[in-house]
This record gives C-alpha cells, structure tokens and sequence, in this order.
C-alpha cells in the first residue's frame, strides 16, 4: 500500500510541478552560413530555439533551387531532365521571375546561368574570355520567356538553357523564414542572408531595426554611409565591386551579366539597393535588374515604380562617385 500511495505521490507532484513550468520567452540570435555565404537572425519574445526548423526549411530551398547541389530540381532540370515535378519552392521562385523579367523587359533574367558560368560566377567556375561570336551563340538561350510551367514540370524552348535562381534565392529564402515567424506568431525579427534583410517590428526597447548601406570605396572596411530604417520592410543590395575578376589580359569581368547582350561589363551603377514593404525576393530581383540596366534606364523603371526606395551609388562622366536616391 506504501509504494502504491508514494507512487500516487509522485505522479500528483509531477503533474503540479509541469503546470508550473512556463517556459520564459527570450531573445534568439542564430547564426551561420547557408547558400554559399553567412546568416544572421534576431527575432524577440519567443519560447523556442528555432535552428532546427530553419536547418530544415534551407535544406529544402537547396534540395529545389541551387545550382550548385547535382542532385537538386533545378540541377536534374539544367541536366534535360523532362520528368521533374518541380515543388512549391521552385514554383513560387519561378513565377515571380517571370513577373520581374516581364516587368523590368527582360534585364532581369535567370536564363543567363551559362554565361554565369562561363564567365567563371556560377558553380561551373569555366572562366574563359569569351568571344563575340561565342557570346553570341549563347544568347540564343537567354529569355526566360523560352521557359513555361506546364503541370508542375519546366519545359524548355532550347535543351541548353540553364535556369539559374541565384540573384532572387536569397532573397526568397529570407522571405520564407519571415513567413515561418509569422506563422508562429513572432512580431519582431530580422532575418539577413548575405546582406539581404527584412525586418518585421522592432528590436528591443521598442527601437526600429537599422542597418547600414555600405560605402562600395570602402567595401573592404565595412564603413556605412547612410543609415535605414528597415522595420516592416525588405532591402537588397547588388554590386560589382567585390564580384569581379580580372582575366589575364587585364580585361575585368563583373558577376552581373547583361542579359540583353550577354557581356559581363560594368554599367555606371557601383551599386544597387533597393528598399521596399515588398518581399525581399522582389527587391533581391530588382537590385540585379538596376544592375544591368545602369542609371538612366532604372531611374526611367522608377517612375514607374515609386513603391521602391533606391539608393545607387555611379560614377559619372567625370569619374567621381555620385549617389541618387529616392529613400525619405
């Protein structure tokens, strides 16, 4: 009868002691590296570590869109295989591509990924100094409007296009973990993924979430040059002066490839950040576009636009470093 009352004891002692273990929310700040560079994630007033659910959801962006896995959708597609079910990882990037390549006619465009690799910026890391009429046989599969979505499968117009996510996966992922937050009810994050951001709330002590565009003449010091408030907003940034290389004859190659004529030159645009309440895939996409384009053709997209805040650093007639922005 003893051991039968004590286990009663003990089991009516564990019940009451569960009930009182509230678990107290906390502060998180996971970090490390994913899709080929660094993380960093804040986000407040939560009763869990989240790593694991984040490890789980970047897994299955790489296992859908990244190039550089052999085995992942988009590598099997690049491959010619016809029989792929694309999921709705791949789905949702690719039809907001098509949006963003009608949208900006063409300059952002994700069918460039062969003079990526070409040009020694993809996965391939082939390097070689292309010719006019070498350039000009792969721009017969450059446009993404040789690419549909035809029952959750990519067929494509030319066997040899080579779909490449790149300039919008990061921002995509970045928007995927915000959608993970919200549905777990977290009202203040930040979420950068090699230096793309979106940013939900506040941070502690009710301060908005500020960051710092990078000064590109000093890119190798990490100096800021104009603070943003980012709260409730998404930002990305693209430019040339870190992703480059200099072939042996001393011509420089840049990682953003003009898709209109296949070249890896400089525009006048240094770089390109972009700010909007948008997803940060958009404003991902819309930085690489700028790019391209250079100023005069972004600004005339602008005007169009007023939803994005931009913030270009050029260089103009003269060589000096100018800066335009429509960020208030």
């Amino acid at each position: 009868m003893k051991v039968i009352k004590i286990a009663v004891f003990l089991s009516v002692l564990a019940v009451f002691t569960g009930c009182n273990q509230v678990k107290k929310s906390e502060d998180y700040t996971l970090k490390g590296y994913v899709f080929g560079t660094s993380y960093k994630i804040t986000y407040l007033d939560s009763d869990k570590n989240y790593q694991n659910s984040l490890d789980s959801l970047f897994f299955l962006i790489n296992k859908s869109t990244s190039t550089y896995i052999p085995t992942s959708d988009i590598s099997k597609i690049n491959d010619g295989d016809a029989t792929v079910i694309v999921d709705a990882i791949f789905s949702e990037v690719f039809k907001k591509s098509k949006k963003i390549f009608k949208e900006t006619n063409g300059y952002f465009d994700p069918t460039v990924g062969n003079l990526v690799n070409a040009y020694g910026f993809g996965p391939k890391k082939e390097k070689i100094d292309l010719t006019d009429e070498e350039i000009k046989v792969q721009m017969q599969f450059v446009g993404l409007d040789n690419v549909t979505l035809d029952d959750g499968k990519i067929v494509k117009k030319y066997p040899e296009i080579y779909l490449d996510f790149n300039s919008i996966a990061k921002g995509f992922a970045i928007d995927i973990v915000a959608r993970f937050f919200d549905a777990k009810k977290i009202e203040n994050y930040l979420i950068e993924i090699g230096g793309e951001i979106r940013a939900k709330g506040t941070k502690e002590n009710q301060k908005p979430w500020l960051i710092k565009v990078v000064d590109p003449v000093n890119a190798s010091e990490n100096e800021g040059f104009k603070t943003i408030n980012l709260s409730d907003k998404s930002m990305a940034t693209s430019g040339n002066y870190r992703k480059f290389r200099i072939s042996e004859n001393g011509k420089k190659y840049v990682h953003t490839i003009n898709p209109k004529t296949g070249y890896a030159t400089e525009s006048n645009l240094l770089s390109a950040s972009v700010i909007s309440s948008s997803d940060c895939g958009d404003v991902d996409a819309y930085a690489t576009a700028f790019m391209a384009m250079g100023l005069e053709k972004a600004k005339e997209f602008l005007e169009q636009h007023p939803d994005l805040m931009v913030i270009f650093l050029y260089v103009n007639l003269d060589g000096e470093i100018k800066e335009y922005t429509t960020y208030k």
